[in-house]
This record gives C-alpha cells, sequence and structure tokens, in this order.
C-alpha cells in the first residue's frame, strides 16, 4: 500500500475514533477528547495511592486528617446531590473515595487522582489556614477528579504521541534529525510550549471554576478562595516560571479570574439541601 492511500485509511480511522470518543465537561461543558478507558486509569491510581501510602510519612495530627474527611464527605454528598436533581449521570459514581495526610510541611500542596483518592500535605495546611481555605483547595482537587482532567490528559498524549511517530516516518525521519542536530527533544518541547501547556491551563482554570461550584454547593464561603492563592503567591514569590513554560496560570491571572466567577457562582451554586 502507497504512503497516500496509507494516511487515507489511517486518517478515517483516526477521526472515527476521535469523533466515538468525544464528551463533554460536567457543567462547563466543554468538548473533551476520551480514548483510554477510565476504569482502567481509576485501577492503575488507586494502586500507585497504595504505594504512596506506603512510601509517605503519614500525618499523626487526627484533627486535620477529621477536618479533611468532613469536608471531602460534603463535597461528595454536594457533588452527587447537584448531578442527581439536575438529572444528569453522577461523574463520581464509580469513585471510590480516600483521603490520607501526609506529613511534610515543605510541601505545599495536595492533590486527587482518578476515581476520588486524595492526598493533602500538611505544608499546605500552612496556607489554607482555615476551613474555608482548606475546601477552596480541596474544592479545585476534587474538580480534576469530576472533570476527568487525567482521563483527558493521558488520551491527548497518546494521540500527541502517535501523530508524531506518524509525522517523523512519512517525513524520511526529519523531525528525529532535528532532534539529533540539537541533543534535544526539540519537537516534543514544542509540543510542551505549544499544545500541552496551554491546554493544561486550561484545565487548571476550569478546576479552579468547578471547584468554585463544588465548595459553594457544599456550604462553605468561597470568597476566601482569592485569598488563598494571594498567600500561594506570597510563598512562591520568585520562583514561578513564565506562564507559557508553566502547565498552570500565573497566580495574578487565577485570582483575577476567581474574583470575576466568585459572585456569580455564589447566586447560581448555592449551598444544596441534601
Amino acid at each position: 500500500m502507497d504512503r497516500r492511500k496509507f494516511l487515507t485509511y489511517l486518517g478515517c480511522g483516526c477521526c472515527g475514533m476521535v469523533l466515538n470518543s468525544c464528551t463533554t465537561t460536567p457543567i462547563t461543558e466543554r468538548k473533551q477528547l476520551k480514548i483510554i478507558p477510565e476504569a482502567k486509569l481509576n485501577a492503575q491510581a488507586a494502586a500507585i495511592y497504595e504505594k504512596i501510602k506506603e512510601k509517605e510519612k503519614m500525618s499523626g495530627d487526627k484533627k486535620s486528617l477529621s477536618q479533611i474527611k468532613e469536608i471531602g464527605k460534603k463535597m461528595e454528598n454536594s457533588i452527587s446531590e447537584y448531578f442527581n436533581q439536575s438529572n444528569m449521570d453522577d461523574p463520581t459514581k464509580f469513585f471510590d473515595w480516600e483521603y490520607i495526610l501526609i506529613d511534610n510541611k515543605k510541601v505545599k500542596n495536595a492533590w486527587c487522582m482518578p476515581g476520588g483518592k486524595i492526598a493533602v500535605y500538611t505544608g499546605m495546611l500552612e496556607v489554607t489556614k482555615n476551613t474555608d481555605g482548606l475546601a477552596a483547595v480541596m474544592g479545585h482537587e476534587i474538580a480534576h477528579a469530576v472533570a476527568k482532567h487525567s482521563v483527558e490528559r493521558a488520551s491527548r498524549n497518546v494521540l500527541l504521541n502517535t501523530g508524531t511517530q506518524l509525522i517523523d516516518i512519512f517525513s524520511g525521519g526529519k523531525l528525529s534529525s532535528v532532534n539529533r542536530v540539537t541533543g534535544m527533544n526539540t519537537v516534543g518541547l514544542l509540543s510542551q510550549i505549544g499544545i500541552m501547556n496551554p491546554f493544561n491551563r486550561k484545565q487548571e482554570s476550569e478546576a479552579d471554576y468547578l471547584g468554585l461550584i463544588f465548595s459553594s454547593l457544599s456550604g462553605y464561603n468561597i470568597q476566601e478562595t482569592v485569598k488563598i492563592w494571594e498567600r500561594m503567591k506570597e510563598a512562591n514569590k520568585g520562583k514561578a516560571p513564565p506562564e507559557f513554560m508553566s502547565t498552570h496560570p500565573s497566580a495574578d491571572n487565577r485570582i483575577k479570574k476567581i474574583q470575576e466567577w466568585t459572585s456569580d457562582i455564589i447566586f447560581k451554586y448555592p449551598p444544596i439541601k441534601i
């Protein structure tokens, strides 16, 4: 089969795969590409989570862990109830929620794996300061899982890697030649800066928006969220890379958008009755 025919058949096949795998993000209705099975990613995340629990030192701060679990439970229930009341599929129905507090004051971070596996580092508690602040951070991380961002990111990586390999094949190895001449993965770097980083920043912004909604639905004061990012900005002063090199929006852009969204979300998404 000649190259032109092969590319024609391949293009048709890829289009079919992409069209059959297009969905939308809950609430924002942004179009998504998901070609990686969610169940597979959830299972992998659960296995990694268990290894993290074995490797990392768990905090003995039972009061803070109890607070994390209480916030998490409120969000679990509020999210499910919101989608049920809205007659929409609950994106968390297959989640196996779990919460841990990792004893590391140097790390100001929290995350939520696919399937609802959540971790907060003790260093983040120094930034959140209070219940509403902690809820803001947890709402953001939970939003990533609810919006299936990991599934979407993995799917895009597969598509991007496949496309790059095919272009290299049909260009007679010119992309590989560029990498050899420059001594680095130039194509990969350009793809990261030009495609993946902007896409990841879009996901982060979406998680900010959805996180505000989930916090508001759960009865927390989302006006605290801006204060969280102001404190994070202060903590990271001078260390943040330029936005185009980063997977996250700049602190200033983040704060600006949150300020624009807050009043509207408080009005549209008041605490939900369960």
